[in-house]
């Protein structure tokens, strides 16, 4: 009788190594502020992992008790459910070492400071140390709108990767990226990318490389406006801003918009934009600043332009819309 041979499957397998790899599969991302961890929950929903990294344990922990709050959130609210929320973030990971970026396709800079010059050196700094630890290929991006690609990869020794993705996660709904190619960047890496916004269900929008984009440079304009109108009495808050989304469509008011993104961050830009530009219509409103002192920054701080309850609904929305 001959005599039986049994070989293991496994044998005729691709190991890990040779195994088809999805690109964008993998996305990192530096600095999970508010705005980072929306980019994170777009990416982990869409099945993509994410790995973050913070500076310490601590801030890494915060950041998971967070998501959970959201994803709760959702799911009080129908968007999600446990099992959602369960996958979503198992694809989620922590870090505090840049080298854990080294199967990553895309890396996205998305750190917070408050003065550009030394928001520039650290962005700078931030890339390097990507380029150090992530593949040739791997894509660099950063979610910065004032400050220019350019300038941020000019120490790179591979700047055709860099490019700015500038996600809008605070308009309620919507679904577009601007896409800014910089001098050096490649126009395969805009390609890649714009597969990447396809797949997190986004609409890539081409910008050329200049501060503020195309949002950030028409809400600015439109916030300064509607406080000089505020300012001058033509019209209470309520009414501008009813005028803006009943007349126009659009989803908030500036008031209503502005306390969303935070007072601190819109100031931020406007002085940004000014210094680059030295246009007047960029330099932050009186009213803006007074409220920034203040501490009233808008939702995350329960005040702003408007009052707000532990769950960012508005408190003082029965304002006096008829006044004249």
């Amino acid at each position: 009788m001959a005599e039986l041979i049994v070989e293991q499957i496994e044998k005729y397998a691709l190991n890990k190594s040779e195994r088809p790899k999805a690109q964008f599969s993998n996305v990192g991302l530096v600095g999970a502020g508010t705005t980072g961890q929306r980019i994170i929950l777009m990416m982990a929903t869409k099945g993509i992992e994410v790995i973050f990294l913070e500076l310490s344990k601590e801030i890494i922990d915060e950041t998971f008790k967070e998501l959970a709050e959201e994803m709760d959130s959702r799911i009080e609210h129908w968007g999600m459910t446990s099992g959602d929320k369960r996958a979503v973030l198992s694809r989620i990971k922590g870090t505090l070492d840049y080298s854990d970026f080294k199967e990553c396709d895309l890396v996205i800079e998305s750190i917070l400071s408050k003065k550009r010059e030394l928001s520039v050196d650290v962005r700078k700094s931030v890339f390097k140390k990507i380029e150090d630890n992530t593949r040739r290929d791997a894509i660099i991006a950063t979610n910065s709108t004032t400050t220019v690609i350019t300038e941020l990869s000019s120490e790179l020794n591979y700047k055709d990767r860099c490019l700015s993705l500038h996600f809008s996660t605070t308009a309620p709904g919507a679904n577009v990226v601007e896409v800014v190619r910089g001098i050096h960047t490649s126009q395969a890496i805009c390609e890649d990318v714009k597969k990447f916004t396809t797949l997190i269900d986004k609409i890539a929008i081409p910008v050329e490389e200049s501060p503020g984009l195309i949002s950030v440079r028409l809400f600015v304009s439109l916030i300064g406006e509607a406080c000089d109108i505020l300012m001058e009495n033509v019209s209470s808050k309520g009414n501008i801003d009813l005028a803006m989304k009943n007349g126009l469509g659009l989803p908030l008011g500036p008031f209503e918009m502005a306390d969303r993104i935070g007072l601190d961050k819109v100031v931020r830009w406007m002085d940004n934009l000014y210094n680059e530009f030295g246009d007047m219509k960029y330099k932050p409103s009186p009213l803006l600043k007074k409220l920034v002192r203040a501490n009233r920054l808008g939702r995350k701080t329960h005040s702003g332009f408007y009052i707000y309850n532990e769950q960012g609904r508005k408190i003082d929305a029965a304002e006096n819309y008829s006044k004249c």
